[in-house]
């Protein structure tokens, strides 16, 4: 669930103004099929309204950046470190951070997709497998969201690591990194 501001609850104030003037509207119609079908029309358009404003006010009103951020991989572990700090930069405290970390094996970050950029098992397991089709293909990206920071004020600064495990089939990967606030 999202922290609620004040920004949330002018955009609420204005939709039930919007939703009372609908409901007067619709109560002075004669006809009662037209009336309950407009009741149910601004009934629906207000709860519509009220769900993408909590979107688009978080949008707008929450802001983080990541100040420094550096990266580690451990071979003898397979593992790799994301470290950094994140800072909110908004006016407004922050729920949560969600940290969105894409890596992407060669090939497809550069747009150049062709047969030899894709992982094929072979040798020994391959012949004993025969055919089955077990650990044939390996993904070639891979997604992972980590929250690293709950409940930041407005200009104060977290440190953060995360780690996961480092796919060794990868080479000259590209990382891309998204921040979300909630």
């Amino acid at each position: 669930m999202t922290e609620l501001n004040y920004v949330h609850f002018i955009t609420f104030l204005l939709i039930g103004f919007v939703s009372l003037f609908g409901i007067y509207s619709s109560l002075k119609q004669k006809s009662p099929k037209l009336r309950y079908s407009m009741l149910f029309s601004v009934t629906l358009v207000s709860l519509f309204l009220a769900v993408l404003s909590l979107f688009i006010v978080d949008k707008y009103t929450k802001k983080a950046q990541i100040v420094k951020i550096k990266n580690k991989r451990i071979l003898g572990l397979e593992k790799i470190i994301y470290s950094g700090v994140v800072k909110n930069s908004g006016h407004f405290k922050i729920g949560k951070i969600i940290l969105e970390i894409k890596l992407v094996n060669k090939g497809h970050a550069t747009g150049n997709i062709k047969g030899g950029n894709f992982y094929k098992s072979t040798g020994l397991f391959e012949f004993l497998n025969g055919g089955m089709r077990i650990d044939k293909d390996k993904p070639q990206t891979i997604v992972k969201r980590f929250i690293i920071a709950k409940n930041l004020k407005p200009g104060y600064s977290k440190q953060f690591r995360v780690f996961f495990r480092f796919p060794p089939y990868f080479s000259n990967t590209a990382d891309f990194i998204k921040l979300e606030a909630h």
